[in-house]
């Protein structure tokens, strides 16, 4: 006598629902409104939309923010990397208060944090006033420190757990076979924890695209010089040119999208390669 296997359930029930309602809630909260912005900008003819996006102040924008971008997550990765080896590996009084301190970013408002390091990187700040020939606040210096201290929180918490994974028999067996601390670091432990750092630095970056509340304060919004992309959008919706501030806020959406997809295919690659090598 043969029984037929039942029906295999998973674990959770209910999957169409949960896919349903994942797919609503996704649509509803990102698609709609990313949808919005193009179809809003599609009133505008190609020349229209090319003369709102390439003028020289809008240009001068972009290169500012994504520039300042791209550096506050390059310094993210490695210093971020470095704090969270220290919150790992080591054990030194005041460990949880300087663990807690990196989530400050995250629960500080951007406002807030804007005007503090204005205050303190202004040339009568206590900072500021240490490096009075050169000008950190109103400057583009101060826009890359605005765009760091918020974007730390992100390598941190996503290289930490893969840290705390890592199994130390590996980097005691490259040491006993000979290996240098270098190479260690380069050939046993960076191949592990670079599918992290690279997530990371792709979070720490796409932050930085779109923050306003830290940066307009720091920066000085000089035209030409500190003023960001995001600053210009809101301009122009104070000045009821929807279109115009849409148009923008598509370049800055396809251009970050494209970064975005080529640091996950370079992680993608990353985490293939570290496949391939265990």
């Amino acid at each position: 006598m043969t029984v037929r296997a039942g029906k295999r359930h998973n674990v959770l029930p209910g999957f169409n629902l949960a896919l349903g309602y994942t797919l609503f809630y996704l649509g509803l909260i990102v698609l709609i409104p990313l949808s919005a912005a193009f179809i809003r900008t599609a009133s505008l003819t190609w020349e229209q939309f090319w003369g709102v996006v390439t003028t020289p102040r809008v240009i001068a924008s972009y290169q500012l923010t994504f520039g300042a971008s791209l550096a506050g997550a390059v310094i993210n990765s490695i210093f971020g990397l470095i704090v969270a080896w220290v919150l790992v590996r080591y054990r030194f009084p005041g460990k949880r208060l300087l663990d807690a301190l990196v989530d400050l970013p995250f629960a500080l408002p951007t406002a807030v944090a804007g005007i503090t390091l204005t205050a303190l990187y202004a040339p009568n700040g206590w900072i500021g006033s240490l490096f009075a020939p050169y000008k950190i606040a109103f400057s583009q210096l101060g826009v890359v420190i605005a765009l760091t201290f918020i974007g730390l929180p992100f390598v941190v918490r996503t290289v930490q757990p893969v840290l705390e994974d890592l199994e130390r028999e590996l980097e005691e067996a490259a040491a006993s076979l000979g290996a240098s601390r270098l190479q260690t670091f380069v050939r046993v432990i960076l191949p592990v924890i670079l599918p992290a750092l690279l997530t990371g630095f792709a979070l720490a970056f796409a932050r930085a695209v779109g923050e306003y509340g830290s940066v307009v304060f720091i920066a000085g919004n000089m035209p030409m010089q500190t003023e960001i992309t995001p600053l210009l959008i809101i301009t122009k919706l104070e000045q009821y040119d929807y279109v115009g501030a849409t148009a923008l806020a598509v370049v800055m959406l396809v251009i970050s999208f494209m970064m975005l997809l080529a640091i996950n295919l370079l992680q993608w690659w990353a985490n293939r390669r570290a496949g391939r090598t265990t």
